[in-house]
């Protein structure tokens, strides 16, 4: 491995939990995959976060099946985004912020600080007011009082951290399981039309002459592929202990990393699909408002909308899973925002109040607007799309210096991008940033 290759800046990344997890050397398959297994789902709760519920059931609701085929496409841009950005951080032993912040001027970096905060603060609108009103929903508790304990969960966090991150990772697999098997059995009752589900899945050009279908689809892309994603993974793929001066240890690692991301990822890519022929099968066509949270607790609880299947079991089902979904995001949100201020700004101070800085740093906007709003669940709803269009929009600015970097010789050596990844990935890019303009025109 080259001198490049290596973290030179003395500070690691996560640093109390980089190198931490030791793997196997010489075991089978398997036992070196579960060794592997778990950065892939603190990436993927990002992928099913609340924000993509909306969008999801809203899109299915609207267009019944057709924009499944965003939700195919963003999952396989995402698998092979992730799959870039662990390599990034496994090869080279720093994460995307650093590394961007090393290879940029101190205005361009500050810039992109800013650009990606608010990204972090757009994601952290789905998940925090989604906890919010899973608690309401379930425990009648006052909006604002749900978004500060939801706020509070910065505090398990550390406590998580003192037991090592397995311990994370293990509670982010059970709530994934959990949003999983909620929705499974949810579309399962609903009994979608299998035909059109497989139907949907075929791209159309629909999807970019309806302006409103286009404006809701890069809302699913915005909230499917996540920015703030690609900084964790290229963080938390650091968290196994590997020898980078040995090229066999570091494509091993790569390898099992990436399967790992392919596998959660994948798992991601069912529940979005899930939420989308949920609200295609009980709400295309019924002309309901399911355009919010509450809505969609209340309607599955009225036969009128969803037929024989509704009870009040699957609407608080519906609660519980949107809890699980909030507070799995809301923790891997908060790691994600610590790496971005450690990058790019070069934060230094203790763990337990970087933790809380970074966190009361994306949550008081959503503080704010829900006071003015006074606790309004249906104005705090209207502000979730448009965050998660504004994700896709800031998209482009963390993946531009993503491809340049792992296309980078000098700094990738031989771990550089292949040909049909170096090509594939270029193209993903310029046609994410196309659409992106294209729908910036459209609304302004």
């Amino acid at each position: 491995m080259k001198n490049a290759n290596k973290n030179t800046s003395g500070q690691k990344s996560l640093d109390e939990i980089n190198g931490s997890i030791k793997v196997p050397q010489n075991a089978s398959f398997f036992r070196t995959l579960l060794a592997y297994t778990g950065p892939g789902a603190l990436i993927a709760v990002g992928y099913m976060d609340p924000g993509n519920w909306i969008t999801s059931i809203a899109g299915g609701a609207q267009f019944e099946y057709v924009l499944l085929s965003v939700i195919l496409l963003s999952s396989l841009i995402a698998m092979l985004l992730q799959s870039m950005a662990a390599k990034l951080g496994i090869v080279t032993g720093k994460d995307l912020a650093q590394l961007t912040r090393d290879r940029t001027s101190k205005k361009v970096g500050f810039i992109l600080w800013v650009i990606t905060e608010l990204a972090i603060m757009a994601t952290d609108i789905a998940e925090i007011i989604g906890s919010g009103i899973a608690l309401r929903l379930l425990f009648n508790i006052p909006i604002i009082i749900g978004i500060l304990i939801t706020a509070a969960d910065v505090l398990l966090l550390l406590v998580l951290t003192k037991l090592g991150f397995r311990k994370i990772e293990a509670i982010i697999v059970t709530l994934i399981t959990v949003v999983l098997l909620v929705f499974a059995y949810e579309v399962f009752l609903s009994q979608p039309n299998i035909a059109k589900v497989i139907q949907g899945y075929l791209p159309t050009e629909q999807i970019v002459t309806n302006t409103p279908m286009l404006y809701l689809a890069l809302g699913i892309v915005g909230a499917t592929i996540m920015p703030h994603d690609l900084y964790l993974g290229s963080s938390i793929s650091q968290t196994r202990a590997i020898d980078r001066e040995d090229k066999k240890s570091v494509a091993k690692a790569i390898r099992f990393t990436t399967i790992d991301s392919n596998l959660q990822l994948t798992i991601a890519f069912i529940v979005n699909s899930l939420l989308l022929v949920l609200g295609a099968a009980l709400f295309y066509g019924t002309n309901s408002d399911v355009g919010r949270f509450v809505d969609l607790f209340n309607a599955l609880n009225n036969s009128q909308i969803v037929g024989a299947i509704a009870s009040p079991v699957l609407s608080m089902l519906f609660a519980i899973a949107l809890l699980a979904s909030g507070q799995s995001s809301t923790i891997t949100g908060t790691l994600a925002g610590q790496i971005i201020m450690e990058g790019f700004i070069h934060l230094r101070m203790p763990l337990w109040a970087q933790r809380l800085l970074t966190r009361l740093f994306s949550v008081t906007p959503v503080l704010i607007f829900a006071i003015i709003y006074r606790g309004s669940e249906a104005r705090l709803e209207e502000l979730l799309t448009f965050s998660q269009v504004f994700l896709s929009i800031a998209l482009p600015f963390a993946v531009v210096p993503l491809v340049i970097y792992t296309n980078d010789e000098k700094l990738m050596g031989s771990f550089k991008n292949s040909a049909w990844v170096k090509w594939a990935a270029m193209i993903a890019t310029i046609v994410l940033i196309i659409l992106n303009v294209y729908l910036v025109f459209q609304i302004f």
